[in-house]
Parts: structure tokens; C-alpha cells; sequence
């Protein structure tokens, strides 16, 4: 037996939950020095918000679908998301293809598999995209529901992430962030960010992002999702409604700093 295995084990649960406002503070700086590249298969809705928040985070956006494309952005690209919103012809076409591509070339994958719940055929492909083991799965409590067959739960989601191999963000009015041993909470965030569309896909970029920069999928995801809740929360408090908001929200989070993070996280 190994004796250091429980102190081990505390080190990394205290890394993940009490730490988590200092690592979003320190990727958020890693993405504006390091400028990490994210190809984003988004839909139709959100691609204009994706790459403007990518580009208020520090990081870099790439949107292109097309399927003799697709491959040679993900390779370029240093993280892929693939989000499932607006799944044409088209899209359908690349995402396997920019997806082989980012395995091939070790990059990490979020996967968005959004209103899966409505859609068969969209389940299908969302649960294709996870045999090829994505490293982080964001997604609200519908569509945890229809991917897991189950009421979802804490425990619900902790169990898809072991199942399945990959950090589960399962956001809400309190986020969870699960890898299915250890599990992080996040009560960060602004009511007006349900109010705006694409505000949860272009989330899922930032957290490719960080992904991108810290080896720890867990830590990325929960960092990611403080930096998005504290955003919105300083956006909310100047905001007149739902119009202003996205302008507002872009203005804090490329304001925002290492200091207003930390005093503001709510992480347990």
C-alpha cells in the first residue's frame, strides 16, 4: 500500500477547489503573453461572440468549417472546441475531420454538445465525439441528461467523467467541474448572461483556451468558467439589460484582472 497516497491525494483536492482563483488568475495572464490559438467549430449563432471574447481573453481565434480546411487549423491551432449548436451539412462534414486532425496532433478537445437532448441525430454525434475522448465535456443538466440516461446530478456527472475519461463542466446557476474523483463549485456569474445567445458556446472557447495552457483539464475548466462568471458579474453591474450586455461583458473580461479574480471567486 502506498502510505503517501492520501496526502497526495488532499494536495491535489486542495490544487483543484482552494487554489482555483489563483489559476484563473495565472492563465488569464498566460493567455495575453502566450496568445494560445483556438480553432473553433462553433455554430452559425455564436462565431462573431466566440472570437471577440477569444480575443478580449488574449487568445486567438480560428472558425473555419469547411472540411478541406478543418484539418489544417486544428493542427495549427494549439486547443479545438467543437460545438454542436447549428449541425448543417457542412459542419457535419468538418468536425470529424478537425477533430482526427487534433488528435493526431495531441490537442486538447472541448466538446459543447449542445441541445443534444432535442435532437437524435445530434446525440448520435455527440456520442461519437466522445469515444474519441475529449478532454472536457461542457454542458448544461439538459444535455448531461440525454448523454448520461440519467437524472443529472452531482453524482450523475461525476460518474460521466470517469466513464468517459474527461472533465465534466456542467454549468448552471452554481457550476460543477468534475473529473469524477475530485469536484470544484463555481456560484460566479450574472443572470443576464442566460439572457444573451451564445454566451455559454463562446465560454466553451475560453475554456479550450486554458485548456490549451494548463495540463490539468480539471483546473483549466474550473478557472475558465471563474473568469467567465466574475466577467459577467462586473458586466451585469453596468449593463442597462440583455442589449448592452455583450459590449459591457467584452469591456470587463479585457479589463479584468489577477486581483478583481481572486477577491471575487466564489470556489468551493
Amino acid at each position: 500500500m502506498d502510505e503517501n497516497a492520501p496526502a497526495r491525494a488532499a494536495a491535489s483536492h486542495d490544487i483543484a477547489t482552494h487554489r482555483i482563483a489563483e489559476h484563473a488568475a495565472r492563465l488569464l495572464a498566460e493567455a495575453r503573453a502566450r496568445r494560445p490559438r483556438v480553432h473553433a467549430l462553433t455554430n452559425a449563432a455564436a462565431q462573431a461572440f466566440t472570437a471577440n471574447l477569444l480575443l478580449a481573453a488574449g487568445a486567438i481565434p480560428s472558425l473555419t468549417i469547411a472540411a478541406e480546411e478543418a484539418a489544417h487549423f486544428a493542427r495549427l491551432a494549439d486547443a479545438v472546441l467543437v460545438n454542436l449548436g447549428t449541425l448543417d451539412a457542412e459542419r457535419r462534414a468538418g468536425i470529424p475531420v478537425a477533430v482526427a486532425a487534433a488528435r493526431e496532433a495531441n490537442r486538447p478537445l472541448v466538446l459543447d454538445p449542445v441541445f443534444v437532448e432535442a435532437s437524435p441525430p445530434r446525440l448520435g454525434v455527440a456520442r461519437d465525439l466522445l469515444r474519441t475522448r475529449p478532454a472536457i465535456v461542457r454542458l448544461n443538466p439538459g444535455e448531461l441528461e440525454a448523454l448520461a440516461g440519467r437524472a443529472p446530478t452531482a453524482e450523475a456527472a461525476m460518474d460521466f467523467a470517469r466513464d468517459h475519461g474527461c472533465v465534466v463542466a456542467l454549468t448552471g446557476p452554481t457550476d460543477l467541474v468534475t473529473d469524477g474523483t475530485r469536484a470544484v463549485r463555481i456560484a460566479n456569474g450574472h443572470p443576464l448572461m442566460a439572457r444573451v445567445t451564445a454566451m455559454g458556446c463562446a465560454g466553451s472557447a475560453l475554456v479550450a483556451a486554458f485548456a490549451a495552457l494548463e495540463d490539468d483539464a480539471l483546473v483549466a475548466a474550473a478557472a475558465a468558467l471563474v473568469v467567465l462568471g466574475v466577467a459577467g458579474e462586473i458586466a451585469g453591474g453596468r449593463a442597462a439589460g440583455p442589449g448592452s450586455f455583450p459590449a459591457a461583458y467584452l469591456d470587463a473580461l479585457d479589463a479584468l484582472d489577477g486581483a478583481a479574480l481572486v477577491s471575487r471567486a466564489r470556489v468551493s
